[in-house]
């Protein structure tokens, strides 16, 4: 059965088990579809393509080539009628329903119309100044008075913890400030902006994703949305308020669109269920996207909030904050209170035992509407998917690379090495930029004594030496604290690769074998030393290097999609850079590696990694080093928040320092960013050419 089918199917399923009477609606749904269809695979008993449009609609051109196969679209439509995304529109009572018209959904959010129009006006659009990149980060509404909640992780796009208070942060000398649009609808130009004057409180990494903001007082403000005192329970049907974007992460881009249509960035309402709790997390199955981050989640029946929406997968699971959660924080904050430290731990894999989350519908046409207090609809018509980017992420809509499937050779892991058959193995030259100084290995400074030592040919070794490059290892992560590179591209080879194997060296078990690693959700084994990197010299030295950065020990879980754009060009740009009678550079990369990483198939997943570049420029016949970073923090599954994913920055190698806990020694005295300030450095850079290879007036 197709993926895509199966999913769609699990999710009916479980709705239409959750909720009979809903369930009853769908199967009518279903039944209509299959009679009304022409005959054909996956629609009823006859055939072909003509099955595919539906009654009204025509699909041309790139959408046709894009629409859903004949057998998904009934079910798709089955399940915008079950878990519908509706627009939120002029605050005027209009509910407008097309091939996915359900009577219950209309009764229940008719019966609920009070309070959904006052939690709708108390809910907002966070919009940015001075933003390197974006206009807005995310949704958040008034849990008091003058009081917006959000999360954490959209407050940190444009603020930050200074000593033992909150401010805003700087880009290229402007600090950026913040407004909250609590209209932002389909088709409507208005707006009721008020600024946000104050952050009063972002809990720290670890801890519930909360943050709250002041607003300044105006007469436009709504009434606040009441936090529940009670628990919320399975089954409490609910709906979500906020600002869905299109999610460039998620696989599946056709069904988001035919789910969400192709309108983003607008106020949207999607009704569903409560679906459990798990460690402290509160689990629902509206339909969220990249966006809805900082989205109330209301209890249809009292006009309370449940929670705080701050993380989902794609047809999959939907996370947020209990209310409870909010009201002590919110509490402590007005008794003046110090930081909080206890918090429940962010959602694992293993936790995530129910139903994934449904998505909503789309509409087409054959409209049916009716008045109540608050005008939403679903969205009409086809997706237009615009223009793909082919090489960087610098936009919303710019499309990561698909999903890497993990083949079978990954999963092959050769043990069959001796200690012995790596005494050849010369490793990482500190002299190799010969007109240069030399460039030893970092210093572990924090968790020196984590760095794995071991027995070798009678002495004691930390650096684990491959051909052309070497590892130091963390013994309690199972991972790197970095790798380093000698490239000589001159002399580069092509080679095959190999399967994975383990190094004889050290114990098996330091490290990480095959936990985490394989297809979605695990994560891809993510070479520090690029692959290529060490392949170099005679043909056999090139086959040698190769095979050696297949070593375990030179990967670290990263997502399927992470390798992509700048950061993965970064060698190839330094290289058209160094002397080109020589071609030769030092690279050093390795993770971040923090206390509270998140765990996931019981291994601390890194956050972010960083990457040193050291050459002798062709220009100037000096040692330049630079210093990058990237980050899949927001992409680690659980974590929704779209935007700025897979950024790269480049850093100063002092920020590296002390971010990762190394030193670079006298390297740092050759860095192209010298002693500029480093908040002014944090544009995620768009292309190569915006790269500093020189210091400034050179």
């Amino acid at each position: 059965m197709d993926e895509q089918m199966r999913r769609l199917q699990a999710i009916l399923s479980r709705i239409q088990g959750a909720d009979p009477t809903l369930g009853e609606e769908l199967n009518s749904k279903r039944s209509d579809l299959a009679k009304a269809a022409p005959a054909g695979p996956g629609f009823g008993p006859a055939a072909g393509p003509a099955a595919m449009p539906m009654a009204g609609m025509a699909v041309e051109g790139a959408a046709a080539a894009r629409a859903p196969m004949p057998q998904v679209v009934p079910e798709t439509i089955v399940l915008r009628t079950g878990r519908p995304v509706l627009r939120v529109f002029q605050d005027e009572a209009k509910l407008e329903f097309d091939d996915a018209e359900s009577e219950i959904w209309r009764s229940r959010l008719k019966k609920a119309k009070k309070q959904l129009t006052q939690a709708i006006r108390a809910t907002g659009r966070i919009e940015v100044a001075n933003h390197p990149r974006f206009q807005w980060v995310g949704t958040g509404w008034l849990v008091d008075s003058e009081v917006v909640v959000t999360n954490r992780h959209v407050a940190n796009e444009f603020a930050r913890r200074r000593g033992d208070r909150f401010v805003f942060r700087s880009s290229f000398g402007d600090t950026m400030s913040a407004d909250i649009d609590f209209l932002e609808e389909f088709r409507r130009k208005e707006s009721k902006t008020v600024r946000l004057v104050e952050v009063l409180h972002m809990e720290e990494e670890g801890g519930p994703d909360i943050a709250f903001l002041r607003v300044e007082s105006s007469d436009q403000l709504a009434q606040p949305v009441r936090l529940s005192a009670r628990a919320a329970k399975a089954d409490d049907q609910v709906a979500v308020i906020g600002y869905p974007a299109r999610d460039s992460r998620i696989p599946d881009q056709d069904l988001m669109f035919d789910i969400f249509g192709d309108v983003f960035d607008k106020k949207r309402l999607a009704p569903g269920q409560i679906t459990g709790t798990a460690h402290g997390l509160l689990q629902h199955d509206c339909s969220t996207l990249g966006g809805n981050s900082g989205s109330v989640v209301l209890h249809l029946d009292s006009g309370e909030a449940l929670g705080l929406h701050f993380a989902g997968r794609f047809l999959e699971a939907n996370f947020a904050v209990p209310a409870a959660l909010v009201k002590d924080r919110l509490d402590r904050l007005g008794r003046g209170e110090g930081r909080p430290t206890p918090a429940p731990p962010q959602p694992e894999d293993a936790a995530v035992t129910t139903p994934a989350p449904v998505q909503p519908p789309t509409p087409t046409s054959h409209t049916v509407a009716f008045s109540i207090p608050v005008k939403l609809q679903i969205e009409v018509g086809a997706p237009d998917f615009g223009s793909q980017s082919v090489l960087l992420q610098t936009s919303l809509s710019a499309a990561l690379p698909g999903p890497r499937r993990t083949s079978p050779a990954d999963d092959i892991i050769e043990t069959e090495a001796r200690p012995e058959d790596y005494a050849d193995r010369a490793g990482y030259d500190p002299a190799f930029l010969s007109e240069g100084p030399a460039i030893p290995l970092p210093k572990i400074e924090r968790d020196a004594d984590q760095v794995v030592e071991f027995a070798f040919n009678g002495r004691k070794e930390v650096e684990l030496r491959y051909t052309h490059f070497s590892v130091v290892m963390h013994r309690k992560r199972r991972m790197c604290f970095y790798s380093a590179v000698n490239i000589d591209g001159k002399l580069s080879k092509k080679t095959v690769r190999p399967g994975w194997r383990t190094d004889p060296r050290i114990p098996a078990n330091l490290q990480i074998m095959k936990e985490c690693y394989g297809n979605e959700p695990k994560f891809s084994r993510g070479h520090m030393t690029r692959r290529e990197d060490p392949a170099w010299g005679t043909k056999a030295e090139a086959n040698l290097g190769c095979a050696d950065s297949m070593h375990v020990t030179n990967a670290v879980p990263q997502m399927q999609s992470f390798n992509a754009g700048i950061w993965l060009g970064l060698e190839d740009y330094a290289l058209q850079n160094a002397r080109e009678d020589d071609m030769r550079i030092t690279v050093i990369t390795g993770p971040f590696l923090h206390a509270n990483d998140p765990i996931r198939f019981g291994v601390k997943i890194p956050r972010s990694f960083w990457k040193v570049i050291a050459f002798v420029h062709d220009k100037t016949g000096e040692l330049c080093a630079s210093g990058y970073t990237i980050s899949q923090d927001n992409v680690i599954p659980e974590q929704e928040f779209v935007f700025g994913e897979y950024d790269t920055h480049q850093r100063s190698l002092r920020h590296i320092e002390q971010k990762a806990g190394i030193s670079f020694g006298s390297l740092t005295s050759r860095d192209v960013f010298g002693d500029e300030d480093e908040e002014a450095l944090s544009t995620p850079l768009g292309s190569f050419s915006e790269i500093r290879l020189l210091p400034k007036g050179a």
